[in-house]
């Protein structure tokens, strides 16, 4: 067994690696439809799945979120969004494999179909019984409420890239009652279906071994670090060590 410490931003990175490689991403992108909704975990896969389509070029991850949550003292709305709306580049839209700039989920969601693929990044996950939940700012729920409609109406696959440092402890259900209750002020929750893909994913997907979250923290840098034990093969413990280490200096996330 052998153990690593993951901050937020490499795991950012190291989801974005494995996502690239997921069977029903790769075979969507073949012949289909993958939507990356803007987040910035999000932000990551998409370099990732632009990277080995040799599109990287057409992307940045400047202002690919629609909001982000920030320390009290930065300059957000009250729904998280910042001001510059204007300079959103847009989701990424991939068509057959092919970039389609500009477009965003609203776009072309009613044309996904079955084996289609949406990525939406989650706020909270539970990962006892794999669920995640998203924050709703937006009255109409936002991308994950279109999301949800091409899910259920036309089995489109939603796939959830989340942190680790997302997790809560709780029943999500409840939680969400609690958040969603007539005369209860800030955001809404919602807790949804779909695959649930965190750090420890990625390394089960990327190595065949299987990872645990032990410990979690850290100061100067490495707050909402976890601290991760990854069982397997000495093979599989080899390759762990080595796609880690290649994402351990990602730089903290910023805009």
């Amino acid at each position: 067994m052998k153990q690593f410490v993951i901050a937020p931003a490499a795991g950012k990175r190291l989801i974005g690696k494995a996502i690239a490689k997921h069977a029903a991403v790769a075979k969507a992108l073949k012949k289909g439809t993958v939507v990356i909704v803007a987040g910035t975990t999000n932000g990551y896969v998409a370099e990732e799945i632009l990277s080995a389509l040799g599109q990287a070029k057409e992307f940045k991850r400047d202002r690919f979120y629609r909001g982000i949550i920030l320390p009290p003292s930065r300059p957000t709305t009250s729904t998280g969004r910042l001001s510059d709306v204007s300079k959103f580049p847009g989701d990424v839209v991939i068509r057959n494999g092919v970039f389609q700039r500009g477009k965003t989920i609203f776009d072309v969601v009613d044309d996904m179909r079955e084996g289609d693929v949406i990525l939406k990044g989650a706020n909270a996950v539970d990962l006892i019984r794999k669920r995640a939940a998203i924050l709703i700012g937006d009255p109409k729920a936002g991308t994950i409420g279109v999301s949800l409609q091409a899910m259920v109406g036309r089995r489109v696959r939603l796939i959830l890239p989340v942190g680790l440092e997302k997790r809560v402890y709780g029943n999500l259900d409840e939680l969400a009652a609690k958040m969603n209750d007539p005369g209860t002020h800030g955001p809404r929750l919602l807790p949804v279906p779909g695959e649930i893909f965190t750090e420890l994913d990625a390394i089960a997907l990327l190595t065949s071994a299987s990872a645990q979250l032990v410990a979690a923290g850290g100061v100067c840098g490495a707050e909402g670090s976890v601290w991760l034990a990854v069982s397997g093969k000495p093979a599989q413990e080899k390759a762990a060590e080595v796609i880690i280490k290649s994402v351990v200096n990602e730089p903290a996330f910023s805009f």
